[in-house]
Order: C-alpha cells, then structure tokens, then sequence
C-alpha cells in the first residue's frame, strides 16, 4: 500500500514537470495525488466498486485541489490536472481497443463499458467537487495564512 502511495506520488511529479507546474508546487501536487489514491485504496478495501471508488476518490482530490490553490495561492487546475493521472483508467481504455483491435467483441463491449463508467465517475467527483463556492475554500486559506504569522 505505502509503495503504491509513494509511485502514484512520484507519478504525480512526473506529470507536474511535464505540464510546466512551479517547482514550488510539486510537493503539494504529489499530496494531492497522493490523497486521491489513498481515497480509492480506501474504498476499493471496503467493498465499494471500481465506479463508486473512483468517484470519491476525484471528489477527494477536487476538493484537496480547491484547498491547496486557496493556501497556495494557485489556480487549482494546478494541483486537480496533475493529480487526477493516478486514477484515469489507462488500462481498462487499452483492453478496450485490444479486445476491439483482436475482434472479440463481448470483452470489448464489457472492458469499455466498465472504461466509460470509470470515466464518467472520475468526472461526476470533479464536477461535485467544483460546484461548491470558492469562497469557502478563499475563508480556509484565509485561517491558514493568519496560523503561518
């Protein structure tokens, strides 16, 4: 579990460098890809299914998103873009084409229809997270810059 934290972490660095993130910032974008897989594994052991897991996990990652770009003074795409990689099913969309490259077309049909609501779950979690008010999140980086004096 702790060495899948840590690679889905590094993964997350790996993905700010590429998109040009502030040196700055990529601690907090590996937090914050951290804390959207611990979300998944936590749910993923309970019982939950890949869809629900992957729902909490990018809700739990959106708002982790909104409240570091508040405390860090960041827009949050910063920290959701880099560390949403961790949970995009990569795999689930290559069994998809290689079940429909191979033509077998009862696995292709399964593997992207699990792929598709996968997706849709990591979108719906991001969507639910960035509706709330931003000001709730500007109130908390508020308090955390009046604890830092």
């Amino acid at each position: 579990m702790i060495a899948e934290i840590v690679m889905c972490m590094l993964a997350t660095v790996a993905f700010a460098v590429l998109f040009h993130v502030p040196a700055t910032e990529y601690f907090f974008c590996a937090v914050n890809g951290g804390v959207g897989w611990v979300t998944y594994s936590f749910w993923l052991s309970h019982g939950a299914g890949l869809t629900s897991a992957s729902i909490w996990a990018a809700l739990a990652l959106t708002l982790a998103a909104r409240i570091l770009s508040a405390v860090r003074k960041m827009p949050s795409t910063v920290f959701l873009i880099t560390g949403i990689f961790s949970l995009v099913p990569g795999a689930g969309l290559y069994y998809t084409s290689y079940f429909l490259i191979m033509g077998d077309l009862a696995r292709f049909m399964e593997k992207g229809t699990e792929t598709l609501k996968i997706a849709g779950a990591i979108v719906l979690g991001m969507i639910f997270g960035l509706v709330l008010p931003q000001s709730w999140f500007n109130h908390l980086g508020k308090a955390v810059e009046r604890i830092r004096r």
